[in-house]
Order: structure tokens, then sequence, then C-alpha cells
């Protein structure tokens, strides 16, 4: 465990170092509180206190940053060499995977936590439901841990970034748009599994307030196969 912190503190640093983090969590703030508070589907055009367009915006904008973010965590160690250096010390291929996934969640963790404001905003607006917040935080934080593992799964199979870039979000598609479109498409048993298989529907569910067990099954799944996928690869390469 300890390497593991070792390596996700090393990783956060380099976000850090190489303003990464900065500009995450500046385009991240300023989408969100634009949508939150300004467009037209914003808080006051609601007509209630609620963050439901906050986490409309941000399921949408994760989406987005996350395969930015993983895209050259893996792949640019595979291109410059650094992977089989790093394979070489005293910690094993699932370490250095979860080390890596970590520091992005993380990141992803602190940008949600500097949106509080809001919710502490819209709680002196009127009546707020706050397990429903809580709650879409949640799913939020769900919904990128599996795309973090999805985006890490995508840089491990290449040594270009832009690649890893454009297939994390071409696997991300099918979960995030494709799936809930095929449900609409098919009836009966595949009807059902293409409404499982998407994204959407777990987090709806969960953003709602409603913690299910089977959505909590779906998204940690979705974690261990892109983790698992991601340190087969790299497994793959080292021998």
């Amino acid at each position: 465990m300890r390497e593991i912190w070792i390596l996700a503190r090393r990783e956060l640093r380099s976000f850090f170092n190489s303003l990464i983090a900065y500009i995450l969590l500046v385009a991240f703030l300023g989408f969100s509180g634009f949508f939150t508070w300004i467009s037209g589907a914003d808080i006051f055009m609601v007509g209630q206190a609620s963050l439901q367009s906050f986490f409309g915006i941000a399921y949408w904008t994760l989406f987005f940053f996350i395969p930015g973010l993983t895209m050259g965590q893996l792949a640019e160690e595979n291109r410059s060499g650094t992977i089989e250096l790093l394979l070489t010390k005293p910690i094993s291929d699932w370490q250095v995977i979860i080390g890596k996934f970590l520091s992005t969640w993380i990141l992803i963790a602190i940008a949600l936590a500097f949106t509080i404001p809001y919710y502490i905003t819209v709680s002196t607006l009127g009546p707020i439901d706050h397990g429903a917040v809580w709650a879409g935080y949640l799913a939020l934080l769900l919904m990128s841990a599996s795309y973090i593992a999805i985006g890490l799964f995508a840089s491990s199979i290449s040594n270009n970034q832009i690649v890893g870039f454009l297939l994390a979000l071409l696997i991300g598609i099918f979960f995030h748009i494709i799936f809930n479109i095929l449900s609409a498409s098919f009836t009966g048993l595949l009807g059902n599994i293409m409404h499982y298989l998407s994204l959407s529907t777990h987090f709806e569910s969960i953003s709602r307030g409603v913690i299910d067990t089977k959505d909590l099954i779906y998204f940690f799944s979705l974690i261990a196969l892109g983790l698992a996928a991601a340190e087969f690869v790299i497994t793959r390469r080292r021998t």
C-alpha cells in the first residue's frame, strides 16, 4: 500500500508541475459555473433549489476531460521507455495501475470539492434535497473512476497520447451514449442488456438519490474491468 501512495503522490505532483491540474480546475469550474449559474438552463431559470443542472454539465465535462488526463499516463511512458524502468523497481504491475488511477481520481475529487460552494449557495436559496446532492457527487466520482479505468487501458495499449485520448473517447462513447440509444432500439432481453450497460442509466439513478446495489455493482465492475485490462497489457509488455 505504501508503494501505491508514493506513486500516486508522484503522479499527482506531476499534474500540478505540468500545469495540467490548474488547466483542469479552471476549465471545469468555468464550464460548470457558467452552465449552473448563467446559461438558459441555470438554477434561476429552473426555479428550484437543486444542483441537477450542475450534475448534468459535469457529467459531460468530465467525460471529455478525463481522457485528456489519462492519455499520457501509460502511453508516454511506453513511448519514452520509462515504463520498463518503473517496472524494474520493487513494485508490481497492479500497484503501478492503482497508483496512477488514484492520482487521477484524487485530482477529479479536488475539482469537485471546489464546487461545494455551489451547494452551500443553493442551500441558502431554498429547501434542497441534501441526500440527492451528496448522491449526485457520489455518482460523479463513480463515473469518473470508471472513465479513468477505461482511459488507463486505452493509454496502456498505445505509445501515442493522441491515440490513447481518442481510443478512450471511443470506448467511453459506447457507455455514455450508444448503449442508451441501442436500448431504445431493441426489446426483450437484448434491450434490457443494452439498458444495463448504459452508464447514464446508473448515473441518473444515483444522482436522483437512489443508491441501488445494482448500480454500485455496475460501476465497480466497470472500474475493475478497465484496471484489470490495463494491468494485463503492461504485464504482456513486460514479458
